[in-house]
């Protein structure tokens, strides 16, 4: 059954406001920091200038980093290397570090014929090759990452990446729209959706690992996919990474946030639910913008307050639009 979404913003500080400078929003801890979060974007060329001009506001905030949660072009636009050369650009666009992760509108949609008819598994290795060569992030001031293809079975997993800041952990999670590519199109696609998930869940298990470790006061987690659309069954792609996000999270037992897009609506929730079936009062979900609406979401960090994560909606006023 799905979780019931309540599309209220949970904002830290009452400023549920646009963002129009760099200093708009105090962080007052000292150790506290923030991050941007978007994705689905940008959407075609049209998209192209709304989204030059909201990287020039992210620019202007100075994040410690931000984080793209994938389906950097729609789904039924060119899938071409020299699409995946645009969208590289874009992200050098930006002057700090940029942690992507993949979405399925840039490799499991690219069979459809508007896309370019291309083989989905050809775009993936493309994509691997493309926006991860290293263990690092993207933009003009990337970021060490450790990646999960470099200290586990999972080689070819180099998407998947975790990293530290400020006594949080960050993690990104190869999960996807499009039911995350498990589908009957072919024997070579559900063997790829039972690798990665495979991957994926050892990879969230590490994530929370490594925060209980170095005993972090939190965790994120990002990744595409809104899991929280349909039932969780035996043919939703979804079931055991939702499963692994609520175990894990539940005995973590410390703020948990996880950033994701794919709906294309700013939605701030609590999604999970405990063994016994109560809410997890710890666990907070974050979807992001997209698609038409081209702002982000500034998440402010401060590890010594008690829910740690607070959200500041970042709008670019030439993006806003009238319905």
């Amino acid at each position: 059954m799905r979780p019931i979404k309540t599309a209220a913003l949970a904002l830290w500080l009452g400023l549920a406001v646009a963002v129009p400078a760099a200093a708009e929003a105090p962080v007052v801890g000292d150790k506290a920091f923030s991050f941007v979060a978007l994705g689905d974007m940008p959407y075609g060329d049209v998209a192209q200038t709304a989204y030059e001009r909201l990287i020039d506001r992210v620019n202007a905030i100075e994040p410690a980093f931000t984080i793209h949660v994938g389906d950097i072009k729609g789904g039924g636009s060119d899938c071409s290397d020299d699409r995946f050369q645009i969208e590289s650009d874009n992200f050098m666009r930006y002057t700090g570090a940029v942690v992507y992760t993949p979405g399925d509108n840039e490799w499991t949609d690219c069979h459809r014929e508007s896309a370019g008819g291309y083989d989905p598994l050809e775009r993936l290795a493309a994509v691997r090759a493309k926006f991860f060569p290293e263990a690092e992030s993207l933009g003009q001031a990337p970021i060490a990452l450790t990646r999960q293809a470099d200290v586990s079975e999972y080689t070819d997993m180099v998407e998947n990446a975790v990293w530290q800041h400020g006594g949080v952990i960050f993690g990104t999670v190869h999960v996807i729209g499009s039911n995350n590519n498990f589908e009957v199109r072919s024997p070579e696609a559900v063997a790829e959706f039972f690798a990665r998930d495979a991957a994926n869940q050892a990879w969230i298990s590490h994530i929370f690992e490594t925060a209980t470790e170095a005993d972090s006061a939190a965790v994120v987690i990002a990744m595409q996919a809104d899991m929280f659309w349909g039932d969780l069954n035996s043919s939703s792609g979804f079931t055991r990474t939702v499963e692994t996000l609520q175990a894990e999270g539940e005995a973590f037992a410390k703020p948990v946030l996880l950033v994701y897009g794919d709906s294309h609506q700013l939605e701030i929730d609590q999604p999970f639910r405990g063994e016994g079936g109560g809410r997890i009062d710890t666990m907070t979900a974050l979807q992001v913008h997209g698609a038409g609406d081209v702002h982000a979401v500034r998440v402010l960090v401060d590890p010594d307050l008690p829910g740690v994560f607070g959200y500041v909606p970042v709008y670019e006023p030439e993006n806003l639009r009238t319905r």
